[in-house]
Parts: C-alpha cells; sequence; structure tokens
C-alpha cells in the first residue's frame, strides 16, 4: 500500500504532464527529506493563526472549562511556594483544602511560560500569554506522529494530508486551542506518537517510542489507559505472530516499566502515594511493573514455536490479571470510587461520560463521521497491503483505530482519540482517490474533485451538514441556560466581587474553580470527585430544607451565599428539589439569615450575606 516518491515521480505523464518537471520533482525531494522541519513550519504558522484568531477570549482568560481553571490554580501555588509533591487546593473548602488527583508534568510547560513572558508583560499577562500558547505545544508532537505513520504506511508525501485532516477535526482540534490548558492535549499527542512507533519498521525505536509514550500519559492521568494496554497488546501480538519481534517487545517493556517508575517518582503527588485507584498510584506502578517484567522475559526467551508463544503470553496476561484482582479488588470497580448517591446525583450525569449514542444526533454525528471514515480507509488499505511489507503496520493501525471507535460506545469523551486515529485511514482513502482527482483535464475540475474528497474523507461534510439540518436544534429554554452560565463565567462578571472582603463563599459546585481563578475568595467545592463529601454537602444544601442549607454552610465556615439564576446546575436543584431551599430562593423567598449584597445592575449573581 505505501507509495514512495520514486513511484509517484515516475506515473505516466499522460495521466499526470507536470510529475517530470524539475521544480516539481525538487518540490518532492524536499516534502520528503524535511518533512519534520516543515511540519514543524506549518505547526507555527496554524498556531499563530489560533493565537491571533483567539485573541479577545485569550485576553480575557477565558478558561471554559472547571479543569483549565483548577490547572491554572495548581500553577499559581507551585509559583507561590506550594510544595511540588502537594497538589491540594487550599481556596476550596478551607481550611483543609480540596484533593487534586493530578499530577505536575502538564504544569511545567505553563510554568516556563509565565516565568519567561512575566520580565516582559507582567504577571497578568504572562499567565494569559501562557494559557494561550501552552495548549497549542502538543499538537506538535501530534501532527509530527501522525505525519510519521502516513509517511510510513501510505506515502512518504503523504505528510500534509494528515495536517489538513487533523484541522478539521471538530472535538480533536479543540483540545488544543487557546486556553485548553487542561491535559488531555498531551495525552492525545502521546497516543498519536504510539501509533507511529507500533508501525516503525525499526524495532527498538519503535517499542521505545511507544514505552515512553504510554508512560508519559500514564503519569498525567488514567483517560488513555485502556489505549496503552490496547498497546502493548498489539506489540505483544506481533511477537506472537513473529519470534523476530522480540527487540521491539524488550524495547518496549524496559521503557514502559522505567518510563512508568520514573513517572511516578517525579510527579506523583503525596495522595497518589496510597491505594488510590484514579491515578497512577501504588496500584497501577505495581501493576505495570510486573507487566513490564513478564513481557522483558518473553522477549529474553521468545520461544521459535508459535504456539508455545501464545501460551506464554497469554499464561504472563493472565498473571498479571490475577496480581491485579488479588492485590487490589478495590480497584475492579468504578476507578473514582465514589459513594452511590454521589454517582447516582452527579458522576452518573457527566455527558461526556456517556455513550456517543446517547447524545443527540447534531453533537454525535460530527464527531463519528471521521473515525467511521478512518476506519474503512484503514481496512480497505490492510486488505491492498495483504501482499506488501506493510500489512503488519497497518494491521496496528486497523486495530487502533476499531479500537478507537469501540470506546466511543463506552464514553463519548473517546471522541478526541478516535478522530487522531481514523487519520491514517483516512488520508490512505485520500491518496486511492488520487485517479479519480487527477482524471478531469479542465484544471478547474481537478480541483473540485479534490476539494470534494478532502471534505468527504476528512468527515468535515458532517460538521457543515448539522449547521443546516433541522434536527435538534437547542430550544429557548436550553439557549438561555447557556446563556446564564456563559455570563457568570466571565471577568466582567467576576469582578465586582473583589469589591466584597475576602472570604468563604457558598456556591455551586461547577462555579467554584472560576470563581477562585478571577476573585480573591474562597469557594466549598469543584466537580472532583476525591472530595464528593464536599459537593455532597452543596447538593444537599440547595435541595433540602433551609435550616439543612444554613447548617451546612456554617459547617464549613462561609459566609457569603453566590448563585447564578438559570446557570446550568441551578436548573437541576429546581427541577429535581421542589420546595427545596433553592428551589424557595429562586422564587424569591425571603430568609432571615441571609441579607442580599448589593452588586452592580448588570450583574448576573445574586449575593446574600449568611448570618
Amino acid at each position: 500500500m505505501t507509495i514512495s516518491i520514486r513511484s509517484l515521480l515516475h506515473r505516466p505523464t499522460a495521466a499526470h504532464p507536470l510529475i517530470d518537471h524539475p521544480l516539481v520533482k525538487r518540490g518532492a525531494v524536499v516534502l520528503d527529506r524535511r518533512w519534520i522541519n516543515l511540519t514543524l513550519i506549518a505547526w507555527i504558522f496554524i498556531a499563530a493563526w489560533y493565537i491571533g484568531q483567539r485573541w479577545t477570549a485569550i485576553q480575557w482568560l477565558s478558561l471554559g472549562d472547571t479543569d483549565d481553571n483548577m490547572r491554572l490554580m495548581q500553577v499559581r501555588a507551585l509559583l507561590a511556594g506550594q510544595g511540588w509533591f502537594d497538589l491540594t487546593n487550599y481556596r476550596l473548602n478551607p481550611p483543609t483544602g480540596f484533593n487534586i488527583h493530578w499530577s505536575r508534568l502538564v504544569d511545567l510547560p505553563i510554568v516556563a511560560l509565565i516565568l519567561l513572558l512575566r520580565p516582559f508583560v507582567g504577571n497578568a499577562e504572562a499567565e494569559r500569554l501562557a494559557c494561550g500558547i501552552a495548549p497549542l505545544i502538543p499538537l506538535s508532537l501530534a501532527l509530527i506522529g501522525l505525519g510519521a505513520t502516513v509517511r510510513r504506511l501510505v506515502s512518504s508525501l503523504a505528510w500534509p494530508l494528515a495536517i489538513a485532516v487533523v484541522l478539521v477535526t471538530n472535538v480533536a482540534l479543540g483540545m488544543y486551542m487557546p486556553d485548553r490548558i487542561d491535559h488531555h492535549g498531551w495525552q492525545l499527542a502521546m497516543l498519536c506518537l504510539t501509533v507511529a512507533g507500533l508501525c516503525d519498521p525499526r524495532d527498538a525505536r519503535g517499542g521505545v517510542i511507544v514505552g515512553l509514550a504510554s508512560a508519559y500519559s500514564l503519569s498525567i492521568g488514567l483517560e488513555l489507559l485502556p489505549y496503552a494496554a490496547m498497546a502493548g497488546a498489539i506489540i505483544a501480538l506481533r511477537w506472537m505472530w513473529d519470534a523476530g519481534e522480540r527487540t521491539r517487545l524488550a524495547a518496549y517493556a524496559l521503557s514502559l516499566g522505567g518510563g512508568t517508575a520514573a513517572g511516578f517518582a517525579g510527579f506523583a503527588s503525596y495522595a497518589n502515594r496510597v491505594m488510590r485507584c484514579d491515578a497512577l498510584t501504588p496500584v497501577y506502578l505495581s501493576t505495570v511493573v510486573v507487566a513490564s517484567a513478564l513481557l522483558l522475559a518473553l522477549a529474553f526467551w521468545s520461544p521459535r514455536r508459535r504456539g508455545v508463544r501464545i501460551a506464554a503470553a497469554l499464561v504472563a496476561g493472565g498473571i498479571v490479571a490475577a496480581f491485579f484482582a488479588l492485590a487490589f479488588p478495590q480497584c475492579l470497580g468504578r476507578p473514582e470510587q465514589v459513594s452511590p448517591e454521589l454517582y447516582t446525583s452527579w458522576l452518573a450525569n457527566v455527558r461526556e461520560a456517556k455513550p456517543i449514542y446517547k447524545h443527540p444526533l447534531r453533537s454525535a454525528a460530527p464527531i463519528v463521521a471521521l473515525p467511521i471514515i478512518g476506519l474503512l480507509g484503514a481496512l480497505f488499505a490492510t486488505w491492498r497491503a495483504r501482499r506488501t511489507p506493510s500489512l503488519l503496520g497497518w494491521t496496528c493501525v486497523a486495530l487502533f483505530t476499531a479500537f478507537s471507535c469501540l470506546m466511543l460506545l463506552w464514553q463519548a469523551r473517546a471522541g478526541p482519540a478516535a478522530q487522531l486515529m481514523a487519520v491514517p485511514g483516512a488520508v490512505a482513502l485520500a491518496i486511492a482517490m488520487l485517479p479519480w482527482i487527477a482524471g478531469p483535464r479542465w484544471w478547474p475540475a481537478k480541483l473540485a474533485a479534490a476539494a470534494m474528497t478532502y471534505v468527504l474523507v476528512s468527515g468535515w461534510f458532517m460538521t457543515l451538514a448539522v449547521r443546516y439540518l433541522p434536527i435538534d436544534r437547542p430550544n429557548a429554554y436550553v439557549t438561555r441556560v447557556n446563556r446564564a452560565t456563559g455570563r457568570c463565567l466571565t471577568i466582567p462578571a467576576m469582578q465586582p466581587l473583589n469589591a466584597i472582603p475576602a472570604q468563604t463563599v457558598f456556591t455551586f459546585v461547577d462555579l467554584g474553580p472560576r470563581l477562585i481563578t478571577l476573585t480573591h475568595h474562597d469557594a466549598i467545592a469543584g466537580p472532583y470527585h476525591r472530595n464528593g463529601d464536599a459537593i455532597l454537602d452543596v447538593q444537599h444544601a440547595f435541595s433540602r430544607s433551609p435550616e439543612e442549607a444554613r447548617a451546612i454552610m456554617k459547617r464549613h465556615g462561609a459566609t457569603l451565599l453566590l448563585v447564578c439564576p438559570n446557570m446550568a446546575e441551578s436548573t437541576n436543584y429546581r427541577a429535581k428539589a421542589k420546595n427545596g431551599f433553592y428551589d424557595q430562593l429562586a422564587h424569591g423567598k425571603a430568609f432571615s439569615w441571609l441579607d442580599p449584597v448589593p452588586l452592580p445592575a448588570k450583574s448576573p449573581f445574586r449575593a446574600f450575606r449568611i448570618g
């Protein structure tokens, strides 16, 4: 299936009249030999475009997600002198603080940018610029990983097509937009490098890339643990089929075990050094080390008979599974380990954690279009490569693409990974359509065919289609809720709150992280499962009787109540707790222990002193 430069440059001149032109040949050689440099140049232009396009949002510090706000708070705490391994956020649920289960690994580029820019523009502007630039950094690695994959399997000149497909992904590209400073972009970049390593013809290099990329991702978080496990399974399958893959297997085992151990030693917080199931803790560190040791032993043994290798690999897999189940039975259920009440009232309602088929067609269709196309392309390319050396590489890509599509049936948050994993298959389809594109003699027809191919194989047609199809359009109620939520999270809305003396504010769970980021006030909770008791306290206060609400607020030392009418979270309290405290407050009932606090006339908030 692989198309070399030589084959491209020596097509019949009747079909490609310009292919023998010296400038074309020279350009093709440059595209091949300098592809990494050219990819980085393209990335610089892409980054500059999005920074310019979103400059206003960068200046308003539009960290739309609670995780982005918490990431900035984590960076601020580090720069203020908080311990490297202490990731407690003391601005939430004071005085004990809020347990954040992340690592410092993703903080480093943000910290570096702030320190670099601060002497020139001041701290506040340095923060804004760092939040705008940092998310785009891992995009360069993602583009290089995908470029390497399509160069090896499709054509040495195909890497620009991979960039073009990535640029129209609706959810994957969103993970790299300015102000999206959470860790997902880095993990997705590691996933792209993982696929490149799986199809790397150099065994040792490929194994090291997969092992280190998996270890890096695990050191950040467990979101892509299933993909790391799948990558390890594919490398083991390659060895089971061909004992000559022992070098790749040994390099993978050493880099995975060593990289994960180094990630734990360097970045695991104090709170992650106990037997928890939701991060790289001793639970997963020991499991990865056991698995790596067994894989290394298999690589050194490498019996000649395929049947023996298969049996040995199955036994090793059984040992790892038994070790995990017997040593850490508490981790066989949900890794968050939340109470049944919290799961029912909160975690089960997280939209991105629901399967893709439970989402409205208007939002689901653009997400799944590219993964389906990419899977079809990968299967088509695998079939075409059945008698070529690239068969093994395409088999790995097809397996990984199929696995990514299946993950969408588990959680919609798998969408970005599924879209990126679909890029090689989509590019393969585009290259296969080159004869049809080059067929017309009239140049406008060629360009129209190329544009149509791009729109189809990239899945962009679905993103364009849903804009005009009368399906699942948000109604007036949803629009009002979204508008209210957006207003309350802005700097103009929050800044007047700084005129009130700093104190502990009792507010919605989803408002807490943004409040502590933009004001000098402390809050009670944020949407993070390790702090389930605080989340339940907020839910109970707004849902139960006014007497219980006051007692909960007093217990947390809150002296100010802040609500955002019609914010998404508030609608839950009104709908599910009729005549509860918030429902009564929303209907205008006054309470003797609440004194209204004056706010600007256009403020979307209502504030009360708690007596």
